[in-house]
């Protein structure tokens, strides 16, 4: 008896660990894509501004505007740099470069 109880509080154990383990991350990719949203685009335009002074320039967001960023920054091309179409690229650009307000 006292085997069997054992193995029904270790897998609860197991279980409620798996759990937790999933909650925090899927809260820490929710605080990751919460970034690349307009506010935080329009708060990247003005430190690191991707017209031409003309109103003229790419759509904030767009990949297009995100590799003005990296070449208006001096890190195009760099290694280490996450794909430009994710969400972990707004978040290295914030912490490496976006001045916080």
């Amino acid at each position: 008896m006292n085997k069997l109880l054992i193995f029904i509080v270790t897998i609860m154990l197991v279980s409620v660990v798996g759990c937790g383990e999933d909650i925090q991350q899927s809260t820490v990719a929710k605080n990751t894509e919460s970034l690349c949203q307009q506010a935080w685009f329009e708060r990247v335009e003005q430190q690191i501004s991707s017209g031409d002074g003309q109103g003229h320039g790419p759509d904030l967001g767009s990949i297009e505007w995100r590799s003005v960023v990296e070449f208006k920054l001096g890190i195009r091309e760099q290694a280490g740099l996450p794909e430009k179409d994710s969400d972990l690229w707004c978040e290295y650009i914030n912490k490496h470069y976006i001045a916080v307000q």
